[in-house]
Formats: structure tokens, C-alpha cells, sequence
């Protein structure tokens, strides 16, 4: 697939996505930039499929539910469906889109879906980095602030000798799930990118704990 055609369908997406809506300020147009140029990144380092890749990149999110919502965990099946309607209704090559529908709903965390191709992975991949460094800092306190979270436990600010408790407190997401993202990821690539922003977050926790 040519990248005249990849270039021109990017924008058809973007266009796509401007009239859905997003769940919250952490799952805007930005994400999704983001997640598509880590994703493109991943895809050449690994030799995956940009025709499947650069789709599931664009659209992973164009079903988005707040994290609090009880239908949360079927928002990436809704939004591979979604995904599936808008590429047909574009003319985009058919033996591309089963590959796509299943790497948007594997990308999810609450949806529990293992994924079983290279592309999902790198789709997984590219999500989860951005959950990760100073934009996963950012984006954990945008979330924080819309579910009216304390940023941090006066007692045990840094979940010493407490179970973390993260529908309480922001800084407790980071042990409850941020820290345990680059390990669980697929791709070499992505596990070394992992690394290097979960030592950004290490060192943001270490100014903030001089600070309170």
C-alpha cells in the first residue's frame, strides 16, 4: 500500500474523528496522534503491516466511555465495529479490516482481549506508551481531575505500608497499573521505550516526594 494512499487516508480519519466525541480530555485528538506516530515507529522497527497498523492506530479510540462507565470494558468492540462501518464506507481495501477490527478491540486494558497479531501488539503497544513518561503523567492528572481525585494519601503519599487505591488517590494509579505497563509490553521496541518512560515518572515521584 502506497504512501500516497496511507497519507490521503489519514486524513479522511481525521476528519472522521472530528465528529465523534472523545470520553475525556486524555482520549482527545492528541492521544490519538500520538498513539499513531508510536505505533507507525513500532511497525517499521518490527516489520508489521502499515496498512493494518497505521487504520487501528487512528480509530482505536473512535468509540470512547469515560473510565467510570459500566460498559467500559466494551468500548474497543464497539469501537472496531465503528471502525469496520467507517473503512467500508470509504472503499478501504476489505482483506484488511477483520486484522483492524480485532487490533482496536485487543488495544483495551478493561477488555481483557489478548492480541494475537504483530499489528494488535503494536496497536497495544503504541496505547499503553502513552500511559507512560510525562504525557502519562499528564494524562493520569487530567482523568484524576475529572473523577475528582485526591492527588496523593496525607498518611502514605507513596503507598508504603498501604494497598494502593487508586479510585481515591492519583499518584496511587502509578503502582496499581502505570508501573506495571512496560513489562507486560509485546514488542522489543516498545519495551525499551517502556523503560525509559517509566523512569521519567520514578523521577517525577522521587522531586514530588521532596516537595510534600
Amino acid at each position: 500500500m502506497s504512501f500516497d494512499f496511507l497519507s490521503e487516508f489519514e486524513m479522511r480519519c481525521r476528519d472522521f474523528l472530528e465528529t465523534q466525541g472523545h470520553a475525556d480530555a486524555a482520549h482527545d485528538i492528541s492521544h490519538i496522534t500520538r498513539v499513531v506516530k508510536v505505533a507507525n515507529q513500532l511497525a517499521i522497527e518490527e516489520g508489521a503491516e502499515l496498512a493494518v497498523v497505521v487504520p487501528a492506530a487512528w480509530l482505536h479510540d473512535c468509540v470512547s466511555l469515560p473510565k467510570n462507565h459500566p460498559d467500559r470494558h466494551l468500548a474497543s468492540t464497539m469501537a472496531g465495529d465503528k471502525a469496520v462501518d467507517f473503512l467500508a464506507s470509504i472503499n478501504y481495501p476489505a482483506e484488511y479490516h477483520q486484522a483492524i477490527h480485532h487490533a482496536i478491540r485487543a488495544h483495551s486494558f478493561s477488555a481483557n482481549i489478548v492480541p494475537e497479531s504483530l499489528e494488535a501488539k503494536i496497536v497495544q503497544d503504541a496505547d499503553r506508551l502513552d500511559a507512560l513518561g510525562a504525557v502519562g503523567i499528564a494524562r493520569c492528572m487530567q482523568v484524576s481531575g475529572a473523577l475528582n481525585r485526591a492527588l496523593y494519601s496525607l498518611e502514605d503519599p507513596f503507598c508504603e505500608v498501604r494497598e494502593p487505591d487508586d479510585a481515591l488517590y492519583s499518584i496511587d494509579h502509578f503502582y496499581n497499573k502505570l508501573f506495571r505497563i512496560a513489562q507486560s509490553l509485546n514488542t522489543s521496541s516498545a519495551r525499551i521505550e517502556g523503560k525509559r518512560r517509566e523512569g521519567v515518572m520514578q523521577e517525577f515521584l522521587h522531586q514530588l516526594a521532596q516537595e510534600v
